[in-house]
């Protein structure tokens, strides 16, 4: 493969008009083609096989005027100082409220609150109107928007507090902007700290955003052809920028070192993309196995949005080996430092440039901070070992207690309306009245039978109140909403969800009505165990494949095993950590943590993809260099301190930048957002510092040759991928002794 990749780096070069022409033609298609397609489909959420999807899917076709999915808001109204909401004057005002809500733009039916006063508190002091919409969620425009808030306004106006929860609601969100900005310009400053060159920052930047916009606009033209929401560009943005610097650095670095040691440009080019470039093709193989693995998971949105991520880094990888190249072709003095670009311009080197030169190439022998670091562990690596192991397993600690959850309008922050409603919500009704639970039953002559189950249910603990049985036009199927005394992410209602569930099975069992369980709650309990449910697999999965790979690209048994062990250890410290801050509220005053709440149930599944992609790209980026350097004569040991010398630099500038990216985030007012920003950083952050340049330089001091080992029969078994390029030296070597035939002269640079 190193021979291939040599080939193509030094056509990219060479023909650089033509590959630079060729991705300006990709990125006009693919706009054009984004721009002028059709709208993409609504992002629907379902969970095949469970319960709760089930029950969605008997109510889609046995309710199908209810089930148009519109959009809901409900908004609370209160006396302040516990006035009676039901007196005349305020319930003059609330009356106001429905009036125009019914005048809205896009609202379709607006319930009556006073109508047996059910939307009215025991107490009398808080009222609920419910606004049901044309359209879903997604297409509530700002009119729509604009309006509810007036509504709202004039409310508070009148004297009643007023606040309104549901998905027709406008969520104010700014992730996605300062954040990305923030992650950007910090990317640039490393950039240029780790090159001391602005183009090859920039063309750091560049290629990866080239790779990213192609991979979105790729999202949109395919959206409705293969069901890609919106919402499946979120994952792809954030993994394509991170693996697109990552990729372009690891690239234009490996080039510099290329053109230290004495390459011309064209050749420094070649060989940069056929040894770098083979270790970010299997970097990139490893990302997109573990995005392409969340198919296992089985939730549907979760695939798209691995799939959609996993195109794009595909992109990237292409980018990476063909553009990176061709714009190396268009500045291949300007990406030096601005110190060493005077000594690689084809002119023969005055006397004192020359000695200059050869300082410089002393120096450069001379131990580095990563070879001094590595030194220092090849020095004491038991100690090191143990502290570094010990250390994270402590961290880890806290994730053995980790609860999980969905994000709710009661995990939203305290300044917004819809926590504010759903707060007033549960002071006044009840903590359950958020979280109801909505019960499906089906038979014949549906209405008696419902209402023996309505009966039967009122009678368990921790069941604040069951309403009427609602019966279809068919009277086959009935619909009896549930009540709990708990919120909707209390261990209480769970066991509630179970309890009901048995209630169904034993009347089921005695010949009964078919029962099914559903709502938001019963849904995000489905959710979770689903998600527990394929952890492993898809752990199993996603490693298992990625031990091949590794197998394949490092061509031993011992070195994959201790990268994927040691991508546990990293990813179950980060889980500890975020569970020690968002769940048990430890420096929560530091991180902005507004309250204690589950973790949300996607975080494990999303954090072990991402993470472990990650982690292997800097696996990959570090032990190449050692096992390069090991093929062609190094001592084992020497050969550590080589792949520091040569790649510590580039982990750390790559990790240093994705943890600036995610850290971006924590700084968002959204709970969710944080954990997600935050579990991300600090898992970059363990496996990168800890494990990649800690515990596997001191594993490879213990294990010497042996870490290398691989039986023979499984060697001759394994396709040679030559990722660490020997065969490509051996090609070189051989051409040089050979007399050039009919070739245009390519000027040799000294330094």
């Amino acid at each position: 493969m190193a021979t291939v990749l040599y080939k193509l780096g030094r056509f990219a070069f060479r023909r650089r008009g033509l590959m630079a022409l060729l991705w300006v033609l990709i990125f006009g298609g693919v706009g054009y083609a984004a721009s002028s397609a059709p709208t993409p489909p609504v992002d629907t959420f379902s969970m095949p096989g469970t319960e709760s999807q089930k029950a969605y899917d008997l109510l889609e076709d046995k309710f199908p005027d209810a089930s148009a999915d519109g959009a809901t808001a409900r908004v609370v109204l209160r006396v302040p100082g516990g006035g009676d909401i039901t007196a005349a004057g305020p319930k003059a005002k609330v009356g106001e409220v429905v009036a125009e809500l019914r005048k809205a733009p896009q609202v379709a039916t607006v319930g009556d609150p006073y109508a047996g006063n059910a939307a009215v508190s025991k107490d009398k002091s808080t009222v609920y109107v419910s606004a049901t919409y044309k359209v879903v969620q997604t297409k509530v425009n700002d009119k729509a928007h604009d309006a509810l808030d007036e509504v709202l306004e004039n409310a508070r106006k009148s004297g009643l507090k007023a606040e309104a929860g549901g998905d027709a609601v406008k969520v104010e969100q700014s992730m996605g902007g300062s954040s990305e900005a923030i992650g950007i310009a910090v990317s640039a400053v490393v950039l240029v700290l780790t090159f001391g060159s602005m183009m090859a920052a920039g063309m750091s930047l560049l290629t990866a955003l080239v790779g990213v916009g192609v991979g979105i606009a790729g999202i949109t033209a395919l959206g409705s052809t293969v069901g890609l929401s919106s919402t499946t560009t979120t994952l792809a943005m954030m993994i394509g920028l991170a693996v697109g610097i990552d990729y372009a650095l690891f690239i234009v670095s490996r080039y510099r070192s290329e053109i230290a040691e004495g390459r011309e440009r064209q050749d420094a080019a070649g060989r940069a993309v056929g040894t770098a470039g083979t270790a970010v093709v299997f970097a990139g193989l490893t990302v997109i196995i573990a995005l392409v693995g969340l198919a296992v998971v089985n939730i549907p949105m979760l695939t798209k949005m691995g799939m959609a991520a996993a195109g794009t880094v595909a992109i990237a990888v292409f980018i990476a080996v063909t553009l990176v190249p061709a714009l190396l072709g268009f500045a291949p003095v300007k990406v030096l430092a601005r110190k060493d670009r005077a000594l690689y311009k084809g002119k023969p080197l005055s006397e004192k440039k020359q000695r200059k030169a050869e300082e410089r190439a002393r120096k450069q022998q001379q131990p580095n901070l990563g070879a001094r670091w590595a030194r220092f562990i090849l020095r004491n690596p038991v100690a090191v070992l143990l502290l570094a192991v010990v250390g994270l397993g402590a961290v880890a600690v806290p994730a053995a207690s980790m609860k999980l959850g969905l994000p709710s309008e009661g995990t939203m922050a305290p300044d917004t309306t819809q926590r504010k409603a759903y707060d007033m919500m549960s002071d006044s009704f009840g903590k359950g009245f958020n979280g109801p639970l909505m019960v499906t039953i089906e038979a014949e002559n549906v209405k008696a039978e419902a209402e023996s189950v309505r009966k039967r249910m009122e009678k368990e603990p921790g069941v604040e109140s069951v309403g009427p049985v609602s019966p279809n036009k068919a009277n086959d199927t009935a619909i009896v909403n549930v009540v709990p005394k708990t919120g909707p992410a209390e261990d209480e209602t769970k066991d509630l969800v179970k309890s009901l569930r048995g209630v169904a099975k034993d009347i089921e069992a005695d010949k009964g009505p078919e029962i099914l369980l559903t709502g938001q709650t019963a849904m995000f309990i489905d959710f979770s165990k689903t998600l527990d449910d394929a952890l492993l697999p898809y752990l199993g999965t996603v490693v298992g494949l990625a031990f091949l790979l590794l197998m394949l690209v490092f061509r031993s048994i011992l070195v994959p095993l201790k990268a994927a062990l040691g991508f546990l250890l990293s990813v179950s410290a980060a889980l500890g950590a975020v569970v020690a801050v968002f769940q048990w509220g430890w420096l929560a005053d530091v991180f902005g943590v507004d309250q204690p709440s589950p973790i949300m149930s996607t975080m494990p599944v999303f954090m072990i993809g991402v993470v472990f992609g990650l982690a292997m790209d800097y696996e990959v980026f570090l032990v190449t260099r050692m096992r390069e350097a090991y093929v062609h004569g190094v001592e084992p040991r020497e050969s550590v301190v080589t792949g520091f010398r040569y790649g510590g630099r580039v982990v750390t500038a790559a990790a240093i930048i994705m943890i600036s990216v995610f850290s971006g985030f924590i700084m968002e007012e959204n709970d969710l957002v944080k954990m997600i920003g935050f579990g991300l950083a600090v898992a970059i952050l363990f496996d990168a510092f800890v494990v990649r340049m800690t515990i596997v330089p001191a594993l490879f001091a213990l294990l010497g040759k042996s870490a290398w080992w691989l039986p023979k029969w499984l060697d001759w078994l394994l396709p040679n991928m030559d990722v660490e390029g020997e065969k490509l030296s051996r090609r070189l070597a051989a051409q040089q002794e050979v007399p050039p035939r009919q070739r245009q002269p390519e000027p040799q640079y000294r330094g």
